[in-house]
């Protein structure tokens, strides 16, 4: 359900329970975000940092799924940000907004209050089209949502190592095609790796990966069957809509 108010829309995610107001055009939050919401293994008492947050989608889904989270949202964009928050407001929500690129260095990210190995769950959904086979969209924050350079993912990995705490837990998603590339990335310090591969129907190649790291983590890399958005008829299968309406967890948040 789309509600037009101005330049924005009031959006409803997790069948109605999270109300999101983001841009009519440009980067807005889709299934990325909720899948992504819903592979992170975040408990009660946990801080919680969403990077890229964009209008909050992700890092506010898992707070409507767990209490007492020390949530923060990341985010680039001024104008993104102030939406975050006044999400976070109009879903009774606790959160922190922070405006900040996530490719600075350690000193910018401390005096956000974001010291290394202070956090317990990151998630990301950074940029991910590769610069080289999709054209750039002429909306500046479209693209910058969207575009990928070559130093993007390592960037964004390497934020998340810093700030994580030994043993703490990364979620992210990524396009399928690109799993090399998040594979190289996380070969600097994490381990323990979940996959989960995601399809938009039965019979296509994945479109997307969610990808479960543990900073430190030792154990064997575990590939999981993948999620299928719609059957053959195109509708969504029943696994697909439980987790998009938040009455059900993809299996990489378990231990």
């Amino acid at each position: 359900m789309s509600e037009i108010l101005g330049d924005v829309t009031e959006d409803a995610f997790l069948g109605g329970k999270l109300r999101l107001r983001q841009p009519k055009s440009g980067h807005r939050a889709g299934h990325d975000a909720i899948l992504l919401a819903a592979a992170a293994p975040a408990c009660s008492g946990d801080r919680v940092v969403d990077l890229g947050a964009g209008v909050g989608a992700a890092g506010l889904a898992v707070a409507k799924r767990v209490a007492g989270i020390e949530l923060v949202l990341v985010e680039i964009d001024n104008g993104l940000a102030e939406l975050a928050r006044a999400n976070a407001s109009a879903n009774a929500i606790s959160a922190e907004t922070i405006v900040l690129d996530v490719t600075s260095g350690a000193e910018n990210f401390a005096g956000t209050g974001l010291a290394p190995e202070s956090v317990d769950v990151v998630l990301m959904n950074p940029p991910f089209n590769d610069a080289s086979r999709h054209r750039a969209s002429p909306d500046s924050a479209r693209a910058i949502a969207h575009v990928a350079t070559t130093e993007t993912l390592e960037a964004w990995v390497h934020a998340s190592r810093r700030i994580l705490k030994s043993g703490g837990n990364l979620a992210m998603i990524w396009r399928a095609d690109g799993i090399a590339e998040v594979l190289a990335a996380l070969g600097r310090g994490f381990g323990s790796l979940v996959i989960l591969p995601v399809h938009a129907d039965v019979e296509s190649p994945a479109i997307r990966v969610l990808v479960r790291a543990t900073k430190g983590g030792r154990a064997p890399t575990r590939l999981l069957a993948g999620l299928v958005l719609n059957d053959k008829a195109a509708r969504p299968t029943s696994d697909a809509q439980s987790i998009l309406a938040g009455n059900a967890l993809l299996p990489m948040t378990m231990p």
